[in-house]
């Protein structure tokens, strides 16, 4: 078992990562649920998990979602617009 603050805080690390994971889903406030999202994914690489390589996947994979953005179809583009980079 390791000691550390990872183990102090895992409930609220779980908490942040489901509720980031449920805004992501329905696409509601994405850049902050992504970046919620990817700090809580960093935080359980660098806790010397075993998975390693799958918590940076989604740490990356995070990160763009917070530079890209919601989606056509997200809830936010329905409500602040749809931003078309060109």
């Amino acid at each position: 078992m390791h000691s550390g603050i990872y183990t102090d805080a895992a409930p609220l690390l779980i908490a942040a990562a489901w509720t980031s994971a449920a805004l992501i889903l329905i696409g509601l406030w994405t850049p902050i649920a992504a970046g919620v999202a990817a700090v809580t994914e960093a935080a359980g690489a660098l806790a010397a998990a075993p998975d390693f390589l799958a918590h940076m996947l989604v740490t990356v994979i995070a990160a763009s979602l917070v530079l890209l953005g919601p989606g056509a179809w997200s809830i936010d583009a329905h409500l602040y617009g749809r931003k078309r980079v060109i």
